[in-house]
């Protein structure tokens, strides 16, 4: 068993930018590839970026390439999501997600454990 524990959304103005975390508890954090996802209202969740166990790959959605980085530190059993020019259709709930098998990492049904989501807003 994976907990995970979302930090660092909330209010910024278009342009701006967030620093999210995410910290694990439970099974060795190493293990597990990591993913971000989003979910804004009346939409469907989606991929966002995910990293491999090692951090050596990383991968990105279209829409935030060049503006997000992910990244994690696991030896404080960490990731982050670094936003730059944040636009207002960035605006969703947030999910850390940790997967465990080396499946695809941008299906969202492939990632094992959760967490509980952090709200990201950015006004015009």
């Amino acid at each position: 068993q994976v907990q995970l524990v979302e930090s660092g959304g909330g209010l910024v103005q278009a342009g701006g930018s967030l620093r999210l975390s995410c910290a694990a508890s439970g099974r060795t954090f190493s293990n597990y590839a990591m993913g971000w996802f989003r979910q804004a209202p009346e939409k469907e969740r989606e991929f966002v970026a995910a990293i491999s166990w090692s951090g050596g790959s990383t991968y990105y959605a279209n829409s935030v390439k060049g503006r997000f980085t992910i990244s994690r530190d696991n030896a404080k059993n960490t990731l982050y999501l670094q936003m730059n020019s944040l636009k207002p259709e960035d605006t969703a709930v947030y999910y850390c997600a940790a997967k465990r098998s080396s499946s695809t990492i941008y299906y969202l049904t492939n990632y094992d454990y959760w967490g509980q989501g952090t709200q990201v807003t950015v006004s015009s």
